[in-house]
């Protein structure tokens, strides 16, 4: 089931099925002919919003190129994808539930029961939370469309999380048509959760879907938007600390945007307002509506978006001059699990680029000690790990143990 096909190799087939040369490709993207040529022969490694750009370019979704979902042996260990059958029936099914063979149970233990999904998500355990979402939205929906008022407000505060939680593990999955569906299913459910914070919220990770899918347009007026909105919402900019978590998250999906548009100065505007907000904020790492807001996140997202442009001795650079005392940077323990191990994920693509293998190598360790399921299923991890394997033509049975851990 798994197809052992690089980036590479996917793309040569994909421009080939488009019946254009490698040079027409490249005009299409703005890239040189020898790029592309480089790309398809494993030489050189796509960032993500070139992979982005090369699929919207060939008129095939990114998943073409990066051949996800992943099963074969990682499947088979962790069984991640064995739930989304039913998780796309719950959510066809979710204005008109089947019914339950037992009552749901109270609104306190499916509450409970989702801040140990949240718990799960923020970590990025994706094996142990897929089983726990099923019964919770099943149950959740009934009490959310049976209760009344106050109940049934918090019924879908609460759903809007579970929701979310099925839209990270279908996302870092691969199956994209299923994180639509969940982002449609949080939409609703934060509409009718009487918080407006939930509603911004929900609008920011819609905005994070448009950007996966190169619309940096819709992407920026939509979080330019959603700011707007919590201007009005908190008046003569009197932030809450929660709205001021949701607001630097904007913010730093705003960097986001500007890096993916190849706009340094913008990229480097919000980045700079992002630790304006975050000093505002006593300069202390949030969790608030799970959007993991603060300093240490200001920073992988500066490293990511430097990486993502290209300027990759840069980022690697700002690294050590993070560093307390020698070294480089990393994440504080306390850091989530997700965010932690996509820093790493992203470091070690950057430190293959400039020719570092073992600093890339061990960056991929660090990444799956955290978060061993986002790691395994990663496009970038696979790529990374492929083109180490190639370079060596001796590869230690470490690294060969690494590359079949993740199925290549």
């Amino acid at each position: 089931m798994t197809d052992n096909l690089t980036l590479g190799d996917r793309l040569r087939i994909a421009r080939r099925t488009r019946k254009l040369s490698a040079a027409q490709l490249a005009t299409k993207v703005a890239i040189s002919p020898s790029y592309v040529q480089k790309l398809e022969s494993g030489a050189r490694k796509a960032a993500p919003s070139l992979v982005l750009a090369l699929a919207n370019a060939l008129h095939f979704g990114p998943e073409v190129l990066t051949g996800q979902p992943y099963y074969g042996e990682p499947e088979a260990e962790d069984g991640v994808h064995a739930v989304i059958p039913e998780l796309r029936r719950l959510l066809l099914c979710y204005d008109s539930p089947d019914e339950l063979e037992i009552a749901p149970r109270g609104l306190p233990v499916l509450a409970s029961e989702v801040d140990q999904v949240s718990a799960l998500r923020r970590d990025a355990r994706y094996a142990p939370m897929g089983p726990l979402l099923p019964s919770i939205i099943a149950e959740l929906t009934h009490v959310a469309l049976g209760a009344q008022d106050r109940e049934q407000r918090q019924a879908y505060w609460h759903l809007v999380r579970a929701y979310r939680a099925v839209n990270s593990l279908a996302h870092k999955m691969g199956h994209h048509d299923l994180s639509s569906t969940a982002l449609e299913r949080v939409r609703w459910a934060a509409d009718r959760s009487g918080d407006p914070l939930m509603q911004v919220t929900a609008g920011y990770l819609v905005a994070g879907a448009m950007l996966r899918q190169g619309a940096y347009a819709s992407a920026r007026r939509k979080l330019l938007a959603l700011r707007t909105e919590l201007e009005r919402l908190q008046p003569e900019r009197s932030y809450t600390a929660e709205a001021l978590a949701v607001d630097g998250a904007l913010v730093l999906k705003l960097a986001v945007a500007e890096s993916r548009d190849n706009n340094p100065d913008g990229t480097d505007g919000y980045l700079r307002e992002a630790e304006e907000i975050a000093r505002l904020g006593g300069n202390r790492d949030s969790h608030a509506y799970e959007m993991s807001f603060g300093p240490t996140n200001i920073r992988i997202h500066n490293a990511h978006a430097l990486i993502d442009m290209g300027d990759t001795e840069q980022a690697l650079a700002r690294l050590v001059e993070w560093a307390p005392s020698g070294g480089e940077w990393a994440p504080p323990a306390a850091t989530v699990g997700e965010r932690a191990s996509h820093h790493y994920i992203d470091v070690a693509s950057a430190k293959l680029v400039v020719g570092d293998r073992a600093g890339a190598f061990g960056d991929l360790q660090k990444a799956r000690k955290i978060a061993p399921n986002h790691t395994r299923f990663h496009p970038s991890v696979r790529e990374t790990i492929g083109a180490l394997l190639r370079m060596d033509s001796h590869p230690s049975n470490e690294l060969s143990s690494f590359g079949s851990w993740a199925g290549l």
